[in-house]
């Protein structure tokens, strides 16, 4: 795992990217929160989709659900970026458009974007 901070906007945002998952369930979730908050104190992360288990983005194992409520709970802004085109299920699809449309939980193409949009959302 390779964690940087950046900062843009006046907001502080950790950015987290590795070639293996870190997130492949709930208690790696929290681990991973509780990781940034106390190595960085950032309430915004932008993680690498890469970083995050595949069945995460399999709406039926329930995974994504727990894992995102836990970043809801601990007030922690997340943008999970890359590439979802090779999805073809609707529920992930629309799952993905209703979150961008939110506050709380981003899914941009590209870390760039990822930073970005953290920075420029309201507390």
């Amino acid at each position: 795992m390779e964690l940087k901070q950046v900062e843009k906007n006046g907001q502080r945002i950790a950015v987290i990217t590795g070639e293996a998952p870190l997130i492949t369930d709930v208690q790696s979730a929290l681990d991973l929160i509780m990781t940034v908050k106390y190595e960085t104190g950032c309430q915004r992360i932008a993680i690498d989709k890469t970083a995050i288990t595949e069945s995460f983005f399999q709406l039926r194992s329930g995974l994504a659900g727990e894992v995102l409520q836990k970043f809801v709970n601990y007030h922690i802004k997340a943008a999970i970026y890359g590439d979802y085109s090779q999805y073809t299920s609707k529920a992930l699809k629309d799952f993905i458009y209703e979150s961008n449309s939110g506050i709380q939980i981003l899914f941009p193409k590209t870390q760039e974007e990822a930073v970005e949009r953290l920075s420029n959302l309201s507390v």
